[in-house]
């Protein structure tokens, strides 16, 4: 999956959550949520990402048993139906393990396992793959005036320096993907800079993720609404794909699959 080459993952996110930035509240029962991950299956997705805590700027957080009740259901439903690879996006260990044992296969961790000591116990029990990811402080203030030197330098040491710990803890590192966190504590230039220079992140030898779906950097510099930035998020994607990206993280599945196929063809081209 880190080869360059390789088919680009897709992503498709499942927020079950009622205050996200893009679509909180959309999907809050289990039959909406799984009428939405069948529509993404059909469109292409390579992975569901099911997220019950919101990580927007300035969130607070959520309860351990509210966040087991919003996600544990779905992805039974999801797991009893498909075979498609399920991500669940926590910082809890509690709700990771709770999440593994109903069926989901990826642990998201936007907290790069700093949040709760309880989950590199977790990893260490467990084969599966983990996401960690770059944020400045956390999401309640995370974008109180980011600041940094050198973005993309300073993200791939933090990167670097949370794979080296976890190696050093016994997590082999060909079981991380790293997201150097679009949107997390950084402003428009530094998300454009980690975009630009995106392939920087290949050397850590870990596949890169990347989510910048709808996000308000989209918005800032086209002016428009969160709900109508599909298009530019499919641009962004297909940049990624010739960029280096492994997955992309997207709420629109099918857009996206037809850019990112698109630009791997370019990419592949002799």
């Amino acid at each position: 999956m880190s080869d360059p080459v390789s088919k680009v993952q897709i992503m498709g996110i499942l927020n079950v959550t009622p205050d996200s930035f893009s679509d909180g509240g959309k999907y809050t029962s289990v039959n909406e949520v799984y009428r939405q991950a069948e529509e993404m299956i059909s469109a292409g997705a390579d992975i569901l990402d099911v997220g019950g805590e919101s990580s927007r700027p300035f969130s607070n957080p959520v309860p351990v048993k509210e966040e087991l009740d919003r996600v544990i259901p779905p992805i039974k439903a999801i797991r009893k139906n498909h075979s498609i690879p399920i991500s669940i996006d926590t910082t809890k260990a509690e709700v990771a393990k709770a999440a593994l044992g109903a069926g989901a296969d990826i642990i998201n961790d936007i907290s790069a396992l700093r949040f709760d000591s309880g989950m590199i116990s977790l990893a260490l029990e467990t084969d599966v793959p983990i996401i960690i990811m770059h944020m400045l402080g956390n999401p309640k203030t995370m974008q109180f005036d980011p600041a940094y030197d050198d973005v993309v330098g300073e993200i791939s040491g933090f990167l670097e320096e949370r794979l080296l710990w976890a190696e050093e803890q016994g997590v082999s590192r060909d079981r991380f993907i790293v997201d150097p966190g679009i949107g997390f504590g950084k402003t428009v230039e530094h998300n454009l800079s980690i975009l630009r220079h995106l392939s920087e992140f290949n050397k850590l030898g870990c596949p890169v993720l990347i989510g910048h779906s709808r996000k308000a950097f989209i918005g800032k510099i086209l002016e428009r609404d969160v709900e109508d930035r599909d298009i530019a998020t499919a641009a962004v994607s297909a940049l990624c794909t010739m960029n280096g990206a492994s997955i992309i993280r997207v709420h629109d599945v099918e857009k996206t699959v037809q850019a990112v196929r698109m630009a791997e063809a370019v990419r592949d081209a002799k």
